[in-house]
């Protein structure tokens, strides 16, 4: 069940279409994805490296440099303490890269997901002292660590917070009290009174900034620096960071680097997952080579990815990327064994009245929690948050549009160990016993109604088929990359009389359609689905309305243009 709606964002379409040279389609889809201004329009569709915000307006980046800079003459030993995901490793990578290349005396520390748990913790903090560390920086979490972070400081230790995590704070008749460490500086564009024009950035980017501060500040050469958009990119969209204002242009900077990229690494795990011959796009890095890095940290230790950015030996950096994506393989089949057991669960406990799913599995891998709560949510259209019990109970959260899971786990703070996170995804501990107790807590607060329980898909364009040009899809390609907060556009176009339908591939997912317009024009079509599911469903001769993407298709030399199916409906 899905609803199909209309954006109706108003703009003169028409003058941005002329004062920009496309047409009024892209000036419409771009409206949608809610730029309003002439200036940022400007910048979607022509950013570039020149448009990025000034780092040093992040609050408390001229305090982080100049204790760095201190540190680094006085030959103090630091530390990074970074996150076991996508995001830490590349945060990681930027910042040892950066802080060696200007003289530190610098190591890092990754905290192990069952052992340690996320971001820094006690235990991490005494191995620093008793390894003499002068100096911690985090980066990709230490927000929320405020008393492992006052405990450093307490043992003698400068601290330096990086971030992008929401701020945590404690609510109080209504009204928020936001909470902060004792660290010596906290960059983190989510705090209050930070004046970054732009807050949707992730850890890697906030480590990039600093760096490009740093580098700035002992005269190292921008050409260097660029090499690092490579995995500020990597961790936009593998963090699932919005592809708007410049995360856009960070990643495209990005790829192109990527697809020449001069890490051996990375070389050689494009090699392992056979991606040699393809021009790199955000999916792959998000679905393909993302994952890889990831599984890393989720199954064994982050420090095997790390290990594979900096190898330069050909049959190490092989090995390692084959190590990867052997742990990736090994995480899906355990998520997919996890997924099967979560909908059992569904069924078994008969939790259609739950409006939020609380799904203990307790034998499962607490690292592909997350993954499989997302599934569900997908499946279900449900707030869905999945537990695990390996020595405590531990869960993560996957939302769905309009329930701000962060807040309303926060309101359920009193049964919990510890709890973090954003508006879409979060992470907790909490006892057995409260299990149930935090289900029904969650249930009882929940005001979603059946409408925002049923997944809606936006519809940027009514558009008859015969207006997708080979034009307009040349220029659709600029819109890329694609991903979260600048999806690929959705058209629509109804009335669409089925003539032919034949299911295709080897797996049976892909069903070619043809269609006749109201004016007579034949639509070629393909839909990636389950092809012999959907094919029972429709009836040659009646009339569909369709969701689709214009595409161009070559065959025999020749290119013809085809809809790309996302969803058929009987009118």
């Amino acid at each position: 069940m899905e609803n199909w709606m209309v954006y109706s964002k108003k703009a003169d379409f028409k003058a941005l279409a002329d004062k920009f040279g496309i047409d009024p389609v892209m000036a419409r889809i771009i409206r949608n994805r809610d730029i309003v201004l002439e200036e940022d329009y400007d910048m979607f569709l022509n950013g570039s490296i020149s448009s990025l915000h000034n780092p040093r307006l992040l609050k408390d980046m001229d305090k982080a440099i100049s204790i760095i800079k201190t540190k680094v003459t006085q030959g103090c030993k630091m530390r990074i303490i970074g996150d076991y995901d996508i995001d830490g490793i590349c945060s990681i990578y930027i910042l040892l890269t950066g802080l060696k290349r200007v003289g530190a005396n610098v190591d890092y520390e990754i905290p192990h997901r069952v052992e340690d748990g996320y971001g820094i913790n006690t235990r991490l903090v005494d191995k620093a002292f008793e390894d003499g560390v002068d100096t911690i920086i985090t980066c990709d979490n230490g927000i929320a660590a405020i008393e492992q972070i006052n405990y450093a400081k307490k043992l003698g230790m400068a601290v330096i917070v990086t971030d992008h995590h929401d701020i945590p704070y404690k609510e109080e008749n209504g009204k928020k009290e936001y909470l902060s460490s004792n660290a010596d500086a906290i960059v983190n564009p989510k705090q209050e009174k930070c004046k970054y024009p732009f807050k949707e950035i992730c850890g890697a980017v906030v480590a990039f900034k600093l760096v490009e501060i740093l580098y700035e500040e002992y005269g190292i050469s921008k050409e260097e620096f660029t090499t690092l958009y490579q995995w500020a990119a990597v961790a936009t969209i593998g963090d699932v960071m919005p592809l708007l204002n410049e995360n856009r242009i960070i990643v495209k900077k990005g790829l192109a680097l990527l697809n020449n990229t001069d890490n051996t690494g990375f070389k050689y795990l494009i090699l392992a997952n056979e991606l040699e011959n393809k021009t790199l796009q955000a999916y792959h890095i998000g679905f393909i080579l993302g994952p890889c890095l990831n599984a890393s940290g989720r199954l064994d230790t982050a420090k095997y990815a790390l290990e594979l950015l900096y190898e330069n030996d050909d049959a190490k950096a092989f090995a390692l990327a084959l190590k990867l994506k052997e742990l990736n393989e090994e995480r899906k089949q355990l998520t997919k064994q996890g997924v099967d057991l979560a909908i059992e669960s569904i069924n078994k406990q008969h939790k259609d009245g739950d409006r939020v799913y609380v799904i203990y599995i307790p034998d499962c891998h607490e690292s592909i929690a997350g993954i499989i709560a997302g599934r569900i949510k997908e499946m279900y259209y449900r707030p869905t948050i999945v537990l695990t019990n390996r020595e405590m109970t531990k869960g993560s959260a996957r939302s769905i549009e309009g329930y701000n899971i962060y807040e309303e786990i926060n309101k359920c703070a009193h049964l919990l160990e510890k709890f973090g996170g954003h508006p879409m995804a979060a992470g907790m501990s909490l006892k057995e016993e409260n299990i149930e107790k935090f289900r029904r807590l969650l249930n009882t607060n929940c005001t979603l109604s059946e409408k925002e329980l049923t997944k809606t898909i936006w519809i940027d364009v009514p558009m008859p088929y015969e207006y997708a040009s080979q034009k307009l899809i040349e220029q659709l390609k600029s819109l890329e990359p694609f991903g979260n907060g600048n999806p690929k556009p959705v058209f629509a176009d109804k009335n669409l009389k089925l003539k032919e339908k034949k299911v295709l591939g080897s797996s049976r997912n892909v069903l070619k359609l043809s269609f006749e317009t109201e004016n007579g024009y034949y639509a070629n079509a393909v839909y990636f689905c389950e092809a012999d599911v959907v094919n029972e469903t429709l009836e040659i001769g009646k009339k569909y309305a369709v969701l689709y993407y214009p595409d161009l298709n070559t065959f025999n030399d020749k290119v013809s243009i085809q809809m790309v199916v996302q969803s058929i409906k009987l009118c």
